[in-house]
């Protein structure tokens, strides 16, 4: 009886013994499990931070970026009304100026024809200013016309003392001859044209370059807020 008892009091023991071994390895595991998971936690914690930080600065970037286009548009915007503005101004002052000498010149050539006192007036003028001032009074030409010429003649001596540093240029003289008028009235009107010519052209060319400018830049801010809406959106996530 005392054997059976030791024998039976042997294998609880042992069965005892067996499971603690079992449940030390099943806890042994699970920690190392654990722990593993949490180094894998902490790394995808430290994943998702540098991620979250370089989105966050993207969208400090694309704002920056933005804000810099918004503005660069804006002051070519500003730049370019300007323009527009000064050239509807001397086209007009041109445009008006070349009708003036169209008209003068027609109107020269038909008292060329006529002849009388009045060309003899314009025969005696030194200059393109006496034979303007002859022209009104012969009324010939208005006084705003004459006035208007004569601010082309001014504008045309100062230029021509800049470039060459002489005196009074052709356009202020002419022969004393029926026809010395019209053919000085002439080479301003052809001057007068080019100049007209050239602003036009400038204006097509400047308007041209805005353009492409501002499909640039609206082009840039287009995609930059693209990609700030994505940022957004992932950074929600």
């Amino acid at each position: 009886k005392i054997i059976k008892e030791g024998e039976d009091a042997q294998k609880v023991y042992s069965d005892f013994s067996e499971w603690c071994e079992e449940r030390s390895g099943a806890l042994n595991y699970d920690i190392k499990t654990g722990k593993s998971s949490v180094a894998e936690l902490q790394a995808a914690i430290a994943q998702e931070t540098a991620t979250a930080e370089s989105l966050q600065a993207k969208l400090e970037q694309l704002a920056g970026d933005i804000a810099t286009d918004e503005a660069d548009l804006k002051a070519a915007t500003h730049i370019r009304e300007t323009e527009k503005s000064n050239f509807a101004a001397s086209e007009k002052e041109l445009a008006e100026i070349v009708d003036t000498l169209r008209r003068a010149i027609r109107i020269l050539e038909r008292e060329m024809k006529k002849g009388g006192a009045s060309m003899l007036q314009l025969k005696s003028a030194d200059n393109l200013a006496e034979a303007l001032k002859a022209m009104v009074n012969a009324a010939m030409l208005s006084t705003s016309d004459a006035g208007r010429l004569s601010a082309l003649l001014q504008s045309s001596q100062e230029d021509a003392d800049a470039a060459d540093g002489l005196g009074a240029p052709a356009a202020a003289t002419y022969e004393s001859h029926s026809g010395g008028i019209v053919e000085t009235l002439t080479d301003l009107l052809e001057k007068a044209d080019e100049q007209l010519d050239d602003t036009r052209k400038k204006e097509t060319q400047d308007t041209h370059a805005f353009e492409m400018l501002k499909q640039s830049l609206e082009d840039e801010m287009k995609f930059a807020n693209q990609d700030l809406d994505k940022a957004k959106k992932t950074l929600a996530e």
